[in-house]
């Protein structure tokens, strides 16, 4: 398998740079997707290197368990997975505008083929002369979609220097995956925010009051994220809801000595949010780091 790229940057002055990209990459079955088993008590979830044959829909097996009438049985293989191929087109600018405002933005379309997901199928056995199924068992597995998968984004991100101590900065990102309408029943597990944006102001080399020197920095950040469907972690699959966090730092520079102090904290209010479908919930975290440079001491 062969993945190839082109690109191209066009600098119309030393402040403005246009560039373009088209890149494809492998994305190769991790080793879950190729020998996980793994019994979930419902479900089976498995690895697939060799394929399977006459798995039945999980929406047909619903309307016969109500029916027993096996004509309602829809049934479907699943290959054997393949690598995952992406081809993607990048255009994007960076900048700097009046000086002081510095400004970076970049959009993207991907084409995938053989899109890696999960299939759910259920595996049914029959006894001689008995109408209803002897063996029941259901799969979550690793699979390949057979029809093409897109994805689309945008990145953009600013920094305004206000003065030679504080800066404005801010990212925004939008992604969107896109499997047209496809009646091929891959579950994508993209578990990607469509929207999430950050906003900061950080201070560097500033004086307090009192105190000698410009030796002191800090920062704050405020990160919100869309909420979104987590498909798979590996076995659960649900909403995670919209949350903010706002983190903060400060830290003091001792260049006589080469030390360096940092104390600060993420999600400083302890805002208790679920960033992945059934793990815990994540709250504040406090640190205090000491920094010696040795190599470049005095």
């Amino acid at each position: 398998l062969f993945s190839t790229a082109l690109s191209g940057v066009y600098t119309i002055n030393e402040n403005n740079t246009f560039r373009m990209t088209f890149s494809s990459a492998i994305r190769n079955p991790t080793l879950q997707d190729q020998y996980l088993y793994y019994d979930v008590g419902p479900a089976i979830l498995i690895g697939n290197l060799t394929g399977f044959d006459s798995l039945v829909t999980v929406g047909s097996f619903r309307r016969f368990a109500t029916s027993q009438n096996p004509d309602d049985l829809s049934y479907f293989n699943v290959d054997p997975i393949q690598p995952e191929r992406v081809q993607t087109i990048e255009m994007g600018y960076r900048g700097t505008l009046w000086d002081r405002f510095y400004l970076d933005l970049t959009a993207y379309h991907s084409w995938y083929q053989n899109f890696i997901g999960y299939k759910l199928g259920v595996d049914l056995e029959y006894a001689p002369g008995i109408g209803i199924p002897s063996y029941v068992q259901a799969y979550r597995i690793a699979a390949n979609s057979k029809d093409q998968v897109t994805t689309m984004g945008f990145t953009g991100g600013i920094n305004y220097y206000i003065s030679d101590v504080w800066t404005l900065s801010g990212n925004y990102s939008f992604n969107r995956i896109d499997l047209h309408g496809s009646d091929d029943p891959i579950i994508p597990a993209y578990n990607t925010p469509e929207h999430k944006f950050n906003i900061g102001l950080n201070a560097r080399d500033f004086k307090m009051p009192g105190l000698p020197g410009k030796r002191w920095g800090a920062g704050v950040n405020y990160k919100w994220v869309e909420g979104f469907l987590f498909e798979g972690s590996p076995q659960f699959t649900g909403y995670i809801d919209s949350y903010g966090l706002f983190d903060a730092q400060i830290n003091y520079t001792l260049a006589d000595y080469n030390l360096f102090f940092k104390f600060g904290a993420s999600n400083v209010l302890n805002n208790q949010v679920y960033q992945v479908y059934g793990g815990p919930v994540i709250g504040r975290l406090m640190y205090f780091r000491i920094l010696y440079d040795w190599v470049n001491k005095k």
